[in-house]
């Protein structure tokens, strides 16, 4: 059983927790998200034009590249996070440019070495999988696709093709942190995946409180939070760790105990 695998079979739904590489002090808010009860970690690779995410997570790409935070630097987070946690599944998130500059064969090693889950390249379709896809699965990492409202039955399998570890639903059609989109279209969306695939169906996108945590966690395998998480850093400098771990903490409540 992989990291991933394990993480989802708990006998309770999946916190799922990003933050971005390089904005603050990483490791500790790393670890403050693992303290509060993250059953997931997503870290964020910081890009120039990130197109999917709305401004909070848009700012601490900013921030982390003002601070010459380079794809080693991320890589080496990783590294350092999994000789701490070694139970804790870490799912790099990002996007082409990066990841594959150097080569795919090159990333997916990396990404082994340093213990690395899974990946999530947000702008990278399904269609050109030969892209990225391949070399991760060589190398024994997760290529984890995005499935969102707009994804009918017709495009559905080429998603699900080659996917693995979980499948992120969008839930709105829209970027990061801006929207929540209603609880009963997330229900109907979240048995629609279900039954399409036997993948962990993870809800992310707009999901910043407790409660809507808990209320997605009712029906899905796994509730993502980001830019919530993200604000912390923000605001709060070097307290940061002690405030996200707070937040995880109350979401990792709602979460784990909504069933």
């Amino acid at each position: 059983m992989t990291r991933l695998s394990a993480a989802f079979a708990k006998p309770h739904p999946a916190l799922v927790c990003f933050i971005t590489a390089g904005d603050g002090d990483t490791a500790a808010n790393l670890d403050a998200l693992v303290e509060g009860g993250a059953d997931v970690i997503e870290l964020g690779m910081p890009f120039t034009d990130p197109m999917a995410d709305g401004p909070a997570i848009q700012q601490a790409n900013i921030r982390s590249l003002g601070a010459g935070t380079t794809t080693r630097d991320v890589l080496m987070i990783a590294n350092e996070f999994r000789a701490r946690h070694p139970e804790v599944p870490l799912v790099l998130m990002g996007y082409a440019n990066p990841m594959i500059r150097r080569g795919p064969e090159w990333f997916a090693a990396e990404c082994k070495g340093c213990g690395v889950d899974g990946v999530i390249c947000v702008d990278i379709p399904p269609e050109e999988d030969d892209a990225l896809g391949p070399a991760l699965r060589d190398a024994g990492i997760a290529p984890i696709r995005l499935a969102t409202p707009t994804t009918d039955e017709k495009r559905l399998p080429q998603v699900l093709e080659g996917s693995a570890g979980f499948l992120y639903y969008v839930s709105v059609a829209g970027i990061t942190g801006k929207q929540q989109a209603a609880q009963a279209s997330i229900e109907d969306a979240v048995a629609r995946l279900k039954a399409a695939t036997d993948l962990p169906i993870a809800v992310g996108f707009g999901v910043r409180t407790p409660d809507q945590a808990g209320a997605i966690a009712k029906v899905a395998d796994g509730v993502v939070v980001g830019s919530a998480l993200v604000e912390i850093v923000a605001q709060h400098g070097k307290k940061a760790p002690e405030k996200l771990r707070e937040l995880t903490s109350s979401l990792a409540e709602a979460v784990h105990n909504a069933r």
